[in-house]
């Protein structure tokens, strides 16, 4: 009876070896669906919070991008968007920015700019705001200039927005990425080189390069501004 115990075992090991690994994800996504699904539905039927529910929406509409379902996402992940931004909370906010970006979808792009807007803006978790400017990175041509303003300010906040472990991971992360948009740039390969390409491109002071990142978002969003940028910056506690 062991012997056959152990042979059953191994033919169900080998036989979940042999499905594809994007199969087994998928199933897990979709199993996953189903329970936040479930979830949502129950709480729209009570008096629930509106944030549990714009945070459990937001759940879903990740699940269903994971899914390549952006169409039944991107209306979930715009009321998580809309409830976080009237009720200041945005670092979820511009999270769900992050995921109506991944929907590529007609607006993906200028959810893209308004995150990068909000990330730059609000003291919000400095891991997210790296991740949204390497969006910007990886949707510029080679030879533009917009890859290098999003990678030297991804640097310069890790520096200035993080501590400890998270601080040491980002630099690292931030410095390699500047690295390799120099060298695609300009075929920079040397510290020398970095530091003079910086000072051509005008990448050492804050005040200016700034500037050009807010030319860079204002590029991504055209006029499709989703809320009042003056009117948010007045509710922030440090304006």
């Amino acid at each position: 009876m062991m012997q056959f115990d152990l042979l059953a075992a191994r033919l169900a090991e080998t036989a979940h070896d042999s499905i594809p690994s994007p199969v087994i994800e998928s199933a897990a996504l979709e199993s996953h669906l189903e329970v936040l699904i479930e979830h949502l539905q129950r709480l729209e039927r009570t008096a629930a919070s509106p944030h549990c529910l714009a945070d459990l929406r937001l759940q879903v509409a990740r699940t269903l991008v994971g899914l390549e379902r952006c169409e039944d996402a991107w209306p979930l992940g715009r009321a998580a968007f809309d409830y976080f931004i009237a009720a200041d909370e945005f670092e979820l906010a511009a999270d769900a920015c992050d995921i109506l970006f991944q929907a590529n979808l007609p607006d993906s792009i200028a959810a893209l700019g308004q995150g990068i807007w909000l990330a730059v803006t609000c003291p919000i978790d400095p891991e997210l705001t790296v991740e949204l400017l390497s969006h910007v990175i990886d949707e510029t041509p080679d030879n533009a200039d917009g890859a290098a303003v999003a990678a030297t300010t991804a640097l310069f906040l890790a520096d200035v927005r993080s501590q400890g472990q998270q601080r040491e991971d980002l630099m690292f992360f931030a410095t390699q990425l500047l690295g390799s948009v120099a060298r695609r740039h300009s075929g920079i390969d040397s510290p020398e080189q970095l530091d003079h390409w910086m000072e051509r491109l005008e990448l050492k002071e804050p005040e200016k390069f700034l500037v050009r990142l807010r030319n860079v978002v204002d590029v991504l969003v055209q006029d499709n501004w989703w809320f009042d940028r003056e009117a948010l910056q007045d509710r922030l506690p440090f304006a």
